[in-house]
């Protein structure tokens, strides 16, 4: 009787650390990419100014991801990155290892905080999308699917940059991970 009890007692916690581990693991879903690849975040070549943004568009930012830039760099108003404009930034950091968290959906606008490094080309525009348009509506590239992937995740959400945790949240991961609960529940007793 007292081994039925401590077998039982086994299979319960089993199921309860089972059930923490997929509970965390699908809760998170931020990344931290460093802006420009391996490249970084310097002032390209005179005939490639459009670098940083030609990267942007590669990736899917969403809330709570966050850009690592190893330079000064400030966040600006549309008007301002337009015409390089540093004299009224929201955001500056010149510590050269800056990282920012992408905390609302739309456009970030970016430029260096050197003089003439805007100029030159080292701004860039992040859009971040919303759950909305991130669940179901493509990649904004119009024909609906996923971009092939390439050192990213496998569902070509994020082609590059890192992951704090597993990419499954959401209620399709929730019930992924009840279903497993309850298939690990039934397969125990």
């Amino acid at each position: 009787m007292a081994a039925i009890a401590m077998n039982t007692t086994k299979k319960s916690l089993l199921l309860c650390l089972l059930c923490t581990f997929l509970t965390i693991t699908t809760t998170v879903t931020s990344f931290e990419y460093q802006v420009g690849g391996a490249k970084g975040w310097v002032v390209p070549p005179s005939n490639d100014t459009r670098i940083y943004n030609d990267w942007a568009s590669e990736n899917r930012f969403l809330i709570g991801d966050t850009v690592n830039k190893k330079d000064s760099v400030m966040e600006v108003s549309m008007e301002d990155y337009k015409n390089c404009n540093s004299s009224h930034p929201s955001y500056f950091s010149n510590t050269g290892d800056t990282v920012y968290e992408l905390d609302h959906s739309g456009p970030y606008y970016f430029i260096s905080g050197v003089s003439g490094h805007c100029g030159k080309g080292q701004r860039m525009i992040i859009k971040v999308l919303t759950t909305d348009q991130d669940a179901g509506k493509g990649n904004g590239n119009g024909n609906g699917t996923a971009p092939p992937s390439s050192g990213g995740e496998a569902d070509g959400h994020h082609k590059s940059g890192s992951a704090v945790t597993l990419p499954l949240g959401g209620v399709s991961s929730s019930i992924v991970a009840f279903g497993l609960a309850g298939l690990a529940a039934a397969s125990m007793f």
